[in-house]
């Protein structure tokens, strides 16, 4: 369980790994690199590994028993799909293994103020999946950088309303990452009984991940797992 003010010097591997969703989405990866990464997040005891959709069977065969959970993204990375398309999509993630489905929201439609929109494009995703799965965890990426504050708080409340577990920052693929002021904001608008807060892009250091934690996240969205839990692993010493 986290501190309730975490940082480096009370942070301990266990609790750092459990907060870590190992990234497997990079579009060049080859399927013994996939299968290294699922490898990689069992010998650290990750709570999930995120992979590319296509990957999340093998991904599901080679961590069953494990500990760790399958996730997957939905919409990525624009989120401009159709919602019957994220719909399908998401349960197709499930009858393959997954059990956490990161969905991007319609940003256009964030951007374009037509919130019932994104609304309604979510409570699909969240609806169809806790239907096929109750234990399903629903992550919706908001793409930070291209959003302004108020339309980061704003789809904060329309994910409450819909039903999503997280709200995350981004994507990875886009013009920016994890802003701490981003997360401060997230978390200053969201029930932290209710919503979990996840941080994703360009967290590559132990150094970055507790200032995430310390900011409100309560989940990490990195590649970069074996350098952090090692060095967190290295000051114990």
């Amino acid at each position: 369980m986290l501190p309730a003010n975490p940082t480096i010097e009370n942070l301990t591997p266990e609790v750092v790994a459990k907060t870590i969703d190992h990234a497997l989405l990079r579009p060049d990866l080859t399927t013994q690199q996939v299968i290294d990464g699922c490898k990689l997040s069992a010998d650290y005891q990750v709570a999930s590994v995120c992979v590319r959709p296509c990957d999340v069977s093998l991904a599901a065969s080679h961590l069953q028993n494990t500990g760790v959970a399958i996730g997957t993204v939905i919409g990525f990375p624009h989120g401009t799909t159709s919602t019957a398309a994220k719909v399908a999509e998401s349960l197709q993630a499930l009858a393959d293994g997954a059990t956490e489905l990161d969905m991007v929201l319609n940003i256009g439609y964030a951007k374009s103020g037509q919130w019932s929109k994104v609304q309604e494009d979510i409570r699909a995703v969240v609806v169809a999946a806790k239907g096929r799965y109750a234990g399903c965890c629903v992550k919706v990426i908001f793409e930070c950088c291209l959003l302004a504050e108020g339309e980061i708080r704003k789809a904060c409340w329309v994910c409450e309303e819909a039903g999503a577990d997280f709200v995350k920052t981004s994507t990875g693929f886009s013009t920016g990452g994890a802003r701490i002021e981003d997360l401060k904001a997230m978390r200053g608008c969201t029930s932290v009984a209710r919503t979990g807060v996840k941080a994703s892009g360009g967290i590559r250091s132990l150094e970055d991940l507790a200032a995430c934690l310390q900011a409100g996240a309560t989940r990490i969205g990195t590649s970069a797992t074996a350098a952090i839990i090692n060095d967190l692993r290295a000051r114990r010493k």
